[in-house]
């Protein structure tokens, strides 16, 4: 069953079921910042880094299930599956929107 997820976090997701990074990063502003499992990107550099060498070649491919507003941020949980150890695991995704884009996005186990 489909969820309602705002415009920017929809098309994050939609980029990364085609393991497409362009389309992942189009949501992003300028100077956003990524924490994935405690570890601090800032930049679309670090960013689309982080992407392609962490994302892309284990294929790892979010699927949310579900969606909640928590102290402004938009908490969505649910599967991710790739070519990686534990496949599949449930990750949460804590994304900070600003003017219809991503200011941060905090991904954690």
């Amino acid at each position: 069953m489909p969820i309602d997820l705002p415009k920017p976090i929809a098309d994050y997701v939609e980029a990364n079921a085609r393991l497409d990074v362009d389309g992942m990063m189009k949501p992003f502003v300028h100077d956003a910042v990524f924490i994935d499992n405690g570890k601090r990107f800032e930049g679309h550099a670090a960013i689309r880094e982080l992407l392609e060498q962490e994302v892309v070649p284990v294929k790892a491919i979010f699927e949310p299930d579900t969606v909640r507003e928590e102290g402004g941020d938009v908490i969505v949980e649910g599967p991710a599956h790739g070519d990686f150890p534990g496949s599949p695991l449930r990750f949460t995704y804590r994304f900070t929107l600003a003017h219809d884009a991503i200011e941060a996005l905090e991904v954690s186990v």
